[in-house]
């Protein structure tokens, strides 16, 4: 029997996980206790998700438990133990914003609660492959120290800059402000680094720009393309927060972003760390992605402009994903921008 083991399983990419590794023939067992409704808000919550997920899939298993419960946790480590063969980390508190009014809780979520994990992986199921969902928040502010062209509706590098086309893995987390969020989830980065390097474990860091797709939950705090189309449907103002709106995203879709964990799992290595995003195949700033939902949706979007940028937030963020491609080149990307707006356009409008 091949087990699988999701936190955060209700969730936009845990979701997309369970019913990836459920189709492969897995058990899943999945830990989710709808933290993001205590963060967020009944509109966040992942409910229906989760019940969706439940009916869909046979061979999955879920349990309503905070990942800081490690009492909880180690019955389900001890529980199955050598059976399980992958842990999918995708638990955390996910926000800016969150992070800075209530930053004990944001680090017990995202530091603490990961090593929990990386202990009960230590202690129960030493072979099996550890992915943790990192965040390119690990680099802070540092990709704002670029110069940058202002264009009409975004900022640009030059092409004949080193990173235009994207940030790699061996760029500067120091000597920078990274957020509280990007504090803790650094935290989280390193310790499952070390649990790699240190203690021999098959642990890999996903670094990840803007996630996107159909199960993604937005709210105003988190879930930029997702919030943006709600919004759209629900005729209610866009908050635009600093650089004019013109800042980059890279957006990866939520499949294309499991079909990496599921390359890595085939051919596993120790302490390894990817950039991972839509990279130069699926990127816009804030503006091309208002337009172009208006575009598809023939819909006005009513928009609030704020002149100061929230602290640590990109000017501008694509990531360079070279190194995973090399690694694994049978992964391709498939879903563009277009492609994930017009998904989610049809998944409100429905």
């Amino acid at each position: 029997m091949s087990l699988a083991l999701i936190t955060g399983s209700t969730g936009l990419v845990g979701s997309e996980a369970v019913n990836f590794f459920c189709d492969k023939g897995f058990d899943v067992i999945g830990i989710d206790n709808n933290l993001r409704k205590y963060f967020f808000g009944s509109n966040a919550s992942t409910t229906i998700i989760k019940n969706s997920i439940i009916k869909k899939n046979k061979k999955y298993l879920h349990h309503n438990l905070d990942i800081r419960n490690s009492t909880g946790i180690e019955k389900i480590f001890k529980k199955y133990k050598k059976k399980i063969s992958i842990i999918i980390h995708c638990a955390a508190q996910p926000s800016h914003d969150y992070g800075k009014n209530f930053p004990k809780l944001d680090f017990d979520v995202n530091a603490f609660g990961t090593l929990n994990l990386l202990e009960l992986t230590k202690k129960y199921c030493s072979d099996a492959v550890f992915i943790f969902m990192s965040t390119n928040k690990v680099y802070g502010d540092n990709p704002n120290k670029l110069k940058f062209i202002e264009k009409k509706d975004r900022w640009e590098l030059s092409k004949k800059n080193p990173f235009y086309n994207g940030i790699s893995e061996n760029f500067s987390i120091d000597d920078c402000t990274h957020s509280f969020f990007g504090v803790s989830k650094t935290y989280a980065d390193l310790i499952v680094q070390e649990y790699g390097n240190n203690v021999g474990l098959k642990t890999v860091c996903f670094r990840a720009g803007c996630i996107t797709g159909p199960n993604h939950q937005g709210v105003p705090l988190h879930g930029f393309l997702s919030y943006l189309v709600k919004n759209c449907y629900e005729k209610k103002e866009y908050d635009v927060i600093g650089y004019k709106g013109k800042q980059v995203r890279d957006n990866i879709h939520s499949n294309d972003l499991v079909r990496c964990f599921w390359e890595f799992y085939k051919r596993p290595t120790k302490g390894e760390i990817y950039n991972v995003g839509g990279g130069r195949f699926s990127n816009c700033s804030v503006l091309e992605a208002i337009y172009l939902v208006e575009k598809i949706a023939k819909i006005e979007i009513k928009k609030n402009y704020f002149k100061k940028n929230r602290v640590g937030d990109h000017i501008w963020y694509v990531s360079n994903m070279k190194k995973f491609k090399k690694d694994y080149p049978a992964w391709k990307q498939k879903y563009s921008i277009k492609t994930i707006i017009r998904e989610l356009i049809k998944e409100f409008s429905s």
